[in-house]
């Protein structure tokens, strides 16, 4: 009987949540007519005996009725009562229609299948000893505060609105600024555009310049958010061997020309390569030949703790074939989400306009507290600071990791220590890397085995340590412990 199902489907319905009667009985009378109970074309009893039946308000009942109405599943005919509709799908006598099968992970497309499981932030994110605890006690929040209730308080409405200038102008014309005088980029302010950070950046070079299956050369090892963002937007990945020099094309690459190159120059990642000045005119060449792009990522640009500042290679570019980006997360907070891309002339109104349509960027009083925090040069005292702080635990990991290295020239040996926030002990091709992160991870301690970097490359062991999110006082202490664990594999 009808009213007897759909009192037991209201009880089942009000044991799993609050939901108010109308609503459980218009689910019930749905069921009813998917399940078959009602079918199509059947004269639902009035509501008057539906509420006397089911012991309801007339209307409880006529809500419930009206919303199966408008929704399609009901159909009233007047002077003659409602029915329901004859599109309602017919269920095949003595069984119930088929309930939707539950999302399967299988459903995900291949690229879905990829960027789920390869080379994820979890597993390669360098942020040593204890991931997540993230060393910003230096920043100066009260006067970040205060800085954003200022330009909240003077917030005109057009600064509400999304934004499709290439971001704030006085940000971008300080980060113009910033960029001639401490990384020899050559431009001028209104080539900066402002995303929320390198993989935005990336996305949008990867957007405009290239089709979906171009070639994108990689440095083999990669740092694992260009990996995401080239597999998301459809290229083809051809991983290129980097050695203590930086990329290094072999006559096998140029026979799959790219039209990107992606490149870390200033501290590859996660080797700490510095390129030498003869590779990046080398490269610069190979890009010209090749008619490709080259994306310079400036990453941890800011830390140079021994030897000369390295400049920029879009300083050398005499061609316009070099899109430069960077970040302010390693110097204030990861939260901010504030970078920047600098783009050749040529391509200023096109990446504005994406950058509009694609990403709707916004966060202009943010980008207003950014702007002043850079002109009072809070900035460079922050980095300044920042500068300071890190050297030290720098200085302090070497020294720990000092009596597990090998003769010189020889396996153990620390690479990429001269720039950055992380460095890489090297060890010999016969240990199990991954095997010592996890031996290590039993102490408490995150490391990364350098090999889960590599695309193509099977020849690399180590381990990839940072030193940046970890306190000076913690280094003392865990420094010796991943020394004593690197000598008894090695």
């Amino acid at each position: 009987m009808l009213s007897e199902f759909l009192l037991a489907e209201m009880n089942r319905l009000g044991a799993h949540g609050a939901l108010p009667l109308h609503r459980r009985l218009y689910e019930a009378l749905r069921r009813a007519m998917l399940d078959g109970k009602l079918g199509a074309g059947e004269r639902l009893p009035s509501s008057r005996d539906l509420a006397q039946d089911l012991n309801l308000s007339r209307n409880t009942v006529v809500a419930a009725i009206n919303q199966l109405s408008v929704e399609g599943y009901l159909a009233s005919r007047v002077g003659s009562g409602t029915y329901v509709n004859d599109n309602v799908p017919r269920a095949t006598p003595g069984r119930a229609a088929p309930r939707a099968a539950a999302p399967q992970a299988g459903r995900l497309s291949a690229r879905g299948e990829a960027l789920a499981s390869r080379y994820c932030a979890t597993e390669l994110e360098v942020q040593p000893f204890t991931p997540g605890i993230a060393d910003f006690s230096a920043f100066p929040v009260t006067l970040w505060q205060r800085l954003q209730n200022k330009h909240w308080r003077m917030t005109y409405p057009d600064m509400l609105d999304y934004n499709d200038s290439g971001g704030y102008a006085p940000l971008r014309r300080a980060v113009a600024d910033y960029l001639r005088v401490f990384r020899s980029v050559h431009l001028e302010a209104d080539q900066v555009v402002i995303t929320t950070g390198t993989q935005q950046s990336l996305e949008l070079c990867a957007r405009l310049l290239a089709d979906h299956g171009d070639t994108v050369w990689m440095e083999d090892p990669a740092y694992w958010g260009a990996v995401k963002a080239f597999m998301a937007t459809g290229l083809a990945l051809h991983p290129v061997p980097v050695d203590e020099q930086g990329i290094s094309p072999a006559s096998a690459d140029h026979a799959t020309p790219p039209r990107l190159i992606y490149l870390t120059p200033s501290h590859q990642y996660p080797t700490g390569a510095v390129m030498s000045l003869p590779r990046r005119h080398q490269l610069l060449a190979t890009a010209r030949a090749h008619g490709a792009w080259v994306l310079e990522d400036d990453y941890d640009s800011e830390y140079r703790f021994s030897g000369p500042p390295v400049s920029s290679l879009q300083g050398l570019d005499t061609d316009g074939r070099v899109l430069y980006m960077g970040t302010f997360s390693k110097v204030l907070y990861p939260g901010l989400k504030i970078g920047y891309l600098v783009v050749p002339k040529p391509l200023v109104a096109a990446f504005r306009q994406a950058h509009y349509d694609l990403n709707r960027p916004g966060q202009m009083p943010v980008q207003a507290a950014l702007a002043e925090f850079i002109e009072m040069g809070h900035f460079t005292s922050a980095l300044r600071r920042a500068r300071q702080n890190y050297g030290e635990r720098r200085q302090c990991l070497l020294e720990a990791l000092r009596p597990v290295l090998g003769q010189a020239g020889q396996d153990p040996a620390i690479t990429g220590a001269e720039q950055g926030l992380h460095l890489c002990l090297r060890l010999p091709p016969r240990v199990d890397d991954h095997a010592l992160a996890q031996r290590i991870a039993q102490h408490g301690l995150t490391v990364r085995p350098l090999s889960a970097y590599c695309l193509a490359r099977t020849d690399l062991r180590g381990l990839v340590i940072g030193y940046g999110y970890a306190p000076l006082a913690e280094i003392e202490r865990c420094g010796p412990l991943l020394a004593n664990a690197a000598r008894e594999v090695v």
